[in-house]
């Protein structure tokens, strides 16, 4: 009996993981993932907790090397890019929300909204700028010159959401964005985001449990014991 043939990520992927293996110890957090996205689409990276889904995002944003697998974008392999090419990917191409913000506390809204810009040598007053325009966008201009913990929760995730769009990045990584918000700012900041993301064309992974945040999806993929299931991968 010949072996089966190992699965195809989908033509014009922007980014695509095949066969992932990761374990941490004796304790495998990924067995065989598979993953693709394309450009401008939201994909919901679904499974209850311990299922491997931050593992397989970690993974994607290339924070985490899996043991074993593909992972490419736009067409290279990210696990054989240089730790520095990927830092770079990270800070311009890459954006990332997670589900408590991750604010600098000692900065101001509109500084931390700024802050990748000036981590890549845009000037402060260029970043700024760039800054106050995504903050309009997500209805939190007013808070500019407020620090994260005079904001509200909900506030303070759009804030973060200004951070993670400033760059205009090619890939979104949302981690849990709306676990720490009630259901009424949870749903006001998916619209939001979900429509800033769509507006710049941006593909958007998108980690949850909640069957209402990932409602504003286009596709789902499922991870449980490490596996995914997708209907985009041809054997």
């Amino acid at each position: 009996m010949s072996p089966a043939t190992p699965p195809t990520a989908p033509a014009g992927s922007l980014l695509a993981a095949v066969d992932l293996h990761k374990a941490y110890g004796a304790t495998p957090a990924l067995d065989g993932a598979h993953f693709s996205i394309h450009p401008g689409e939201v994909v919901a990276v679904m499974g209850p907790s311990g299922s491997g889904k931050s593992t397989l995002l970690h993974c994607l944003a290339g924070i985490v090397t899996p043991d074993s697998g593909s992972i490419t974008y736009q067409g290279r392999e990210l696990s054989s890019m240089p730790d520095r090419e990927r830092s770079a990917l990270r800070r311009s191409e890459f954006g990332f929300v997670f589900q408590f913000g991750q604010l600098v506390p000692e900065l101001t809204c509109v500084e931390n909204v700024a802050l990748p810009l000036r981590l890549n040598g845009v000037k402060r007053r260029d970043a700024e700028q760039r800054a106050l325009g995504w903050m309009r966008k997500l209805e939190v201009d007013d808070l500019a010159a407020k620090r994260p913990g005079e904001v509200s929760g909900g506030q303070g995730q759009r804030v973060a959401v200004a951070r993670a769009l400033v760059t205009d990045p090619r890939v979104l990584f949302a981690d849990e964005p709306t676990g720490a918000l009630d259901s009424l700012n949870g749903e006001r900041v998916m619209e939001l985001f979900t429509e800033a993301a769509r507006s710049t064309n941006a593909a958007v992974v998108l980690v949850t449990h909640e069957a209402r945040v990932a409602a504003y999806s286009d596709r789902e993929v499922v991870v449980r014991d490490g596996k995914s299931r997708s209907t985009e991968f041809a054997a």
